[in-house]
């Protein structure tokens, strides 16, 4: 997934969403209801298609985003062009964000110059951000005192559902807000649940992602054992998907280059949900759990693994199922010997103690 950089407070990266005149039943002269704004905030990779498909159904849209070209994008799939944040807000009704961080979304909504000041009473603030719980919260009650209703509402389903629209949002915030936010959740996903309060929607999303870092892990674990004792990943794959090691990696995001067609694995790992992003979301769970003081042994390695893979500005780019390349044999090498993407071998049995990194000349064995 593409990543903005942290925003400052007068600065929004942004999709700003009209509806247009619909045909209603009230008493206008004209038969239509009255026109609603919003304002999406984010055009990466997640953040574009959803704004695009909010232009598709019937919105018109007005992007920002600090990427000129996602922002090209944006307007190729239908929107318009917005020229900064405090701009682009005026007179909006709804303002949907997307944003890598919490420090990002922070910094857009909150203090002097936050997007809360420009916002009229009774707006609708819905972040579709990953962010930590208590971030959320605070957004959220920065909104309330100004009298706008705001909800938390991280997505799952990654690029692929991003684009077609069926996304599942899993919503934080008071009942209210959530049913607001609904229709426009509607023209972006096929799923929406209501977590809880504030700050639960976020909750629900680290878990997901924590989950699933540790069943990308283990399929893409449980292939590289199979092609390494002479089985077609794609035949193993099929077997697995019919079999009790059934999961969402295996049937939607397959790992193994050339396997599935339209996934980051056959694409050179690019795109999609990039490893420093998995880092970050399972950085949130680790805290999460920290602060419960709840058991994570699984979470924790995952999180390790990621880390290893992820030890250079190049993995941290990849697809997060380019941790495949954390198993698969180098070509001519023996068994044993591991190819860390980037040029590093690395040794991988966890018997004799933590995984250790060694210099790209070393070959373990």
């Amino acid at each position: 997934m593409a990543t903005l950089s942290p925003l400052p407070p007068n600065f929004a990266c942004k999709s700003v969403v009209s509806r247009g005149w619909r045909q209603g039943t009230n008493n206008n002269q004209q038969g239509v209801s009255n026109m609603e704004k919003i304002a999406f905030i984010g055009l990466g990779n997640m953040g574009g298609p959803m704004a695009a498909n909010l232009a598709r159904a019937g919105y018109d849209v007005t992007a920002f985003d600090l990427s000129e070209t996602a922002l090209a994008q944006a307007v190729a799939n239908g929107c318009a062009r917005g020229e900064s944040a405090q701009q682009s807000v005026q007179g909006v009704d709804v303002v949907i964000s997307m944003l890598p961080s919490g420090d990002a979304v922070k910094g857009l909504y909150l203090g002097a110059r936050g997007l809360l000041q420009a916002l009229s009473e009774n707006a609708l603030v819905i972040d579709c951000s990953t962010i930590s719980a208590v971030d959320a919260r605070q957004l959220i009650a920065a909104a309330s005192e100004r009298g706008i209703r705001a909800v938390d509402a991280p997505v799952s389903g990654g690029t692929a559902a991003a684009a077609a629209g069926t996304l599942s949002f899993m919503c934080g915030g008071d009942a209210g807000a959530v049913d607001a936010a609904r229709p426009f959740l509607q023209a972006m996903g096929a799923s929406i649940f209501h977590a809880g309060p504030a700050g639960s929607g976020q909750v629900a999303k680290i878990c997901n992602n924590m989950l699933l870092a540790i069943h990308m892990i283990g399929t893409a674990e449980a292939l590289q054992l199979g092609v390494d004792n002479g089985l077609d990943p794609t035949v193993l794959s099929d077997i697995m998907k019919a079999s009790s090691g059934g999961n969402w990696s295996l049937e939607k995001y397959n790992p193994y280059p050339g396997v599935m067609d339209g996934v980051p694995a056959s694409s050179g790992y690019a795109g999609g949900f990039a490893v420093a992003l998995m880092l970050k979301d399972l950085g949130l769970a680790m805290d999460t759990a920290a602060g419960s003081a709840s058991s994570t042994p699984l979470g924790a390695l995952a999180k390790n693994l990621y880390q290893l893979h992820g030890g250079s500005d190049e993995n941290r780019r990849l697809d997060f199922s380019s941790i495949q390349n954390l198993f698969r044999r180098p070509a001519g090498r023996g068994s044993g010997e591991r190819l860390v993407a980037g040029g590093t071998n690395v040794q991988l049995s966890l018997s004799q103690g933590p995984l250790r990194r060694l210099p790209s000349t070393s070959v373990t064995r």
